[in-house]
């Protein structure tokens, strides 16, 4: 029966399943007379909903606490064993798939190589993906059965189609509406029960940094995932969990460099790490091997003792400038969301982060408005290269939630409206 506001009993219930497994996940082991205050719930609630958590499994006693004067209180925990959820992450150079418990310890992690001669072929992809899931689960020793999702951080934007599920429109990497989802499903051989989750690799980052690091108790934020290319996720008041914007092409300059998207003079042409190695080659200088090892030799060239002065000077001027149209960059991030916080991560951020984080900073301040920069922080992501792996993983970690603590019910596929059976019946 539903209330004057449209929630049923069963609708309340689940959302007082979810607030205590939430709270205990992120500031638990706690007593059932914490939870209580913690979550606005009566302690008849608390009390009958802990006790079915318990006997389910997804909850378990973790020691006792004194009281004032009374008994010991039992503290209580999720039960990192009551399942499991896979995280992968479709890098620059490798798709790396790991495998977690509830509370995200890894169990065991999968890494296929991408070639340059594979570059980004949908179907070598997918295979990364459906051979990972299966080595790790093979490691583990885990029952397949007992996942809760799998997650997948992709580069592009991921748009929601009722036949095909997610699907993938990755221009820099020459995805054109690639039904990702119905491809996974179809070769990975996991249960029908085990859903997928598929979404921007900055989205998987800065849900992975607001839950575990730097980004934890801010009201508001972006963070940048900086690699090949640059991309954020902005987490606003009203949108707690986040959205990825394609912040790397935005045009920074008019008719300027041409971008891996086609353009000209978008942002990933100057800031992104791979014009970043083809500026400092333009330059003079003389990157070799691959985008990761280019970029460390332009480091070493830059700070380094053993370089010249003149090659010291021209890598010197090349990372500068970088750190100029990064923090221009920033500031528009500044004047349009007014964030708390801006954290940088991707591996190319970690790797250039220390260096010149104090220069992108005086950057921002130099074109952001002074009110919105005043009372932002910019900062290094705590969470290191495998951010995005574990932020893929709190996908369907953040659905079990939203079910109250609910497995998934088996995907079926979406019957589709008439019009658009007529539409399809028409084509064919």
């Amino acid at each position: 029966m539903a209330g004057r506001n449209g929630r049923t009993v069963h609708d309340l219930r689940r959302e007082n399943r979810a607030a205590l497994l939430q709270q205990l996940y992120f500031d638990g082991p706690l007593s059932r007379y914490e939870l209580g205050p913690a979550t606005g719930l009566s302690s008849g609630s608390v009390s009958n909903v802990m006790a079915e958590l318990v006997a389910e499994g997804l909850v378990e006693e973790a020691g006792s606490v004194e009281s004032d004067g009374g008994r010991p209180r039992t503290l209580l925990r999720i039960a990192p064993d009551s399942g499991l959820l896979i995280g992968v992450d479709v890098g620059e150079n490798l798709v790396r798939v790991e495998l977690f418990d509830l509370v995200l310890t890894e169990l065991a992690r999968a890494e296929r190589p991408l070639t340059p001669r594979d570059g980004y072929a949908v179907d070598v992809v997918v295979d990364h993906i459906r051979d990972g899931i299966a080595e790790v689960l093979a490691a583990a020793g885990a029952d397949p059965g007992r996942l809760l999702g799998a997650g997948v951080g992709v580069p592009g934007i991921v748009a929601r189609d009722p036949e095909h599920g997610a699907v993938v429109h990755g221009q820099t990497i020459g995805w054109r509406a690639v039904p990702l989802e119905r491809m996974l499903r179809e070769r990975s051989q996991l249960p029908d029960t085990v859903p997928y989750f598929i979404d921007n690799g900055a989205k998987t980052l800065g849900q992975a940094e607001m839950w575990f690091g730097a980004g934890r108790g801010a009201a508001s934020a972006v963070v940048v995932l900086f690699g090949s290319g640059v991309g954020a996720c902005v987490v606003t008041e009203e949108g707690a969990q986040g959205r990825a914007v394609e912040w790397g092409h935005l045009t920074v300059r008019v008719r300027g460099r041409r971008c891996r998207c086609g353009a000209l003079g978008c942002l990933e042409a100057y800031a992104g790490a791979q014009a970043l190695v083809e500026r400092w080659r333009e330059a003079g200088g003389e990157p070799s091997g691959d985008e990761e090892g280019a970029l460390t030799e332009l480091l070493d060239a830059a700070y380094g003792d053993r370089a010249a002065p003149h090659e010291r000077a021209r890598a010197a001027a090349v990372l500068d400038e970088t750190a100029e149209y990064l923090g221009a960059g920033l500031s528009d991030l500044v004047n349009l969301f007014q964030p708390e916080r801006i954290l940088i991560g991707g591996w190319a951020g970690l790797r250039l982060g220390p260096r010149f984080l104090d220069a992108v900073r005086r950057h921002v301040g130099a074109y952001a408005l002074d009110y919105p920069v005043g009372r932002v922080g910019v900062a290094m992501g705590r969470l290191g290269p495998d951010a995005v792996t574990v932020g893929a993983a709190t996908l369907p970690l953040a659905a079990f939630f939203a079910r109250g603590g609910r497995r998934a019910e088996p995907a079926r596929a979406q019957e589709l409206a008439g019009w658009r059976r007529a539409l399809v019946a028409r084509r064919n």
